[in-house]
């Protein structure tokens, strides 16, 4: 009881743990609902390919963000 618990963080915090368990993505930090995710990085070169013309953003290969 001696911390303080911000709620609207709590809330976030769960919605953001839901929507990884769910899609299989991560979340940036600060994230909200509704903002863009993190994909998990490519495993083969041919998955990189086919990351680049699915329309992802891109910060390099192995960074790439979603809409959900």
């Amino acid at each position: 009881m001696s911390n303080g618990r911000f709620m609207p963080e709590i809330l976030r915090l769960t919605k953001a743990l839901q929507t990884s368990d769910e899609h299989g993505v991560a979340t940036p930090a600060n994230w909200q609902p509704g903002e863009k995710v993190i994909v998990p990085a490519p495993k083969t070169p041919e998955e990189i390919e086919k990351r680049m013309k699915e329309g992802y953003e891109c910060k390099d290969w192995y960074l790439c963000f979603k809409k959900l």
